[in-house]
């Protein structure tokens, strides 16, 4: 038998041939939102990093979004902003509540620092708009709370968070994978998303320090649990349908002695009783091998994850089941790629902040539920905030039962 034969005799035996686990480039269209729905007309709310990144991402999407309005306290932001194709023809604002205020603003994109995201989702909502919300939802649990409580009351305004990685193809099919059992009993999870990098952005004057480098300062930011690895927590809430029980972590300012007051060095590690799984999150400013590595491990195969690559290797028993095994040297004569594991997805992937405001669109046209919503949001920003209190206070903290939303 052939090399080639026994891959597909494999695939096939497993199901990931005609199951349709190995994506094809056709199937990316099934994420795009409707054709027949209208122009969203959209608001940006912070305009740095993440709010340009976000209209450059519109910029590709020119049939569903129209760009009527920019806010930023910062004018020389909104100047950059409107060199975006996307936003060339918004009018801009350095007050939120006067944009709100607008009739020409039906959606609002909200990327300000972490401290803000309450204030400002609170006030959109109140004046009527739809919410795309950056990670994380909010700065600490009551906030999650009590936004989650008001979009409640607002059944027909949708309230999408960003937790765009596992909008992608790629994360869909690994939770089809989770769900029909390829990974067996999943008992242990390795999530870590590390730099080498201060974090720092360049400071034109003085007095705008904590404007611009807010992300450095505890009374802004959640720092890298909030920043990093609420993308990973998020996604194993999702795709277990679970939340973490308890919680221990330590960190530390162990490299960049520059006044910061976020360490720029953590570990946390989970614990997911319901599950029988446990969860270990690490993020460090000081060296970037590692970068983004996201693997879960069960008793039928490992599942190692970049943001868009995909790989499943099967365990030892599970091979045996399916494939042939040489009988002198114990090496399998089915290899997949130089490790031996089996591509998730071979064909290219957009951005995934494409395919989420494909979704937000979607949702606010069908009036549905986002799959990254205020309550899955309102999940992640209570597991956030547990991490950094046992972070910064040597505590282990433990879910309560008023933040099962």
């Amino acid at each position: 038998m052939t090399t080639d034969f026994l891959r597909r005799d494999f695939l096939k035996k497993t199901g990931l041939l005609t199951s349709g686990l190995l994506l094809h480039n056709q199937m990316l269209s099934a994420f795009a939102a409707p054709a027949a729905a209208g122009k969203l007309k959209v608001g940006v709310i912070g305009c740095g990093d993440r709010g340009t990144g976000l209209l450059k991402i519109i910029n590709d999407l020119p049939d569903k979004y129209e760009v009527t309005a920019l806010c930023d306290e910062l004018p020389f932001r909104l100047t950059n902003a409107l060199k975006v194709k996307s936003a060339a023809k918004a009018k801009t604002y350095l007050n939120y509540r006067a944009l709100l205020d607008s009739r020409q603003v039906e959606a609002v994109i909200i990327c300000v620092p972490l401290y803000l995201h309450f204030e400002v989702a609170k006030a959109a909502l109140l004046a009527g708009k739809q919410v795309y919300l950056e990670k994380t939802m909010t700065y600490d649990i009551p906030q999650a709370l009590e936004l989650v409580q008001l979009a409640r009351q607002r059944p027909h305004q949708t309230v999408q968070v960003g937790h765009q990685y596992r909008y992608s193809p790629l994360y869909y099919k690994v939770k089809e994978m989770i769900d029909k059992g390829y990974l067996g009993k999943v008992t242990q999870i390795d999530c870590r998303w590390d730099r080498n990098g201060s974090w720092r952005r360049h400071v034109p004057e003085p007095e705008l320090e904590r404007k611009i480098n807010w992300r450095m300062y505890r009374e802004y930011s959640g720092g890298l649990a909030a920043e990093l690895l609420s993308h990973q927590i998020d996604f194993i809430n999702w795709a277990f349908n679970t939340h973490v029980d308890e919680l221990f972590g330590t960190g530390g300012i162990d490299y960049y002695k520059d006044g910061r007051e976020t360490y720029d060095n953590v570990q946390v590690m989970a614990r997911y009783a319901q599950e029988g799984m446990v969860g270990n999150f690490g993020a460090t400013c000081g060296n970037a091998y590692d970068g983004y590595l996201f693997k879960l491990k069960g008793t039928r195969g490992t599942i190692s994850l970049l943001i868009d690559e995909g790989v499943y290797y099967p365990e030892k028993d599970t091979l045996k089941e399916y494939g042939t095994v040489d009988g002198v040297t114990g090496a399998t004569k089915i290899t997949w790629d130089k490790n031996g594991g089996i591509p998730i997805q071979t064909g290219p992937l957009k951005d995934g902040s494409w395919y989420a405001l494909n979704d937000f669109h979607r949702t606010v046209h069908e009036k549905k539920l986002p799959d990254s919503n205020v309550f899955t949001g309102a999940k992640v920003a209570c597991t956030v905030h547990m991490a950094n209190q046992a972070i910064y206070n040597h505590t282990i903290e433990r879910w309560q039962s008023e933040y099962n939303v």
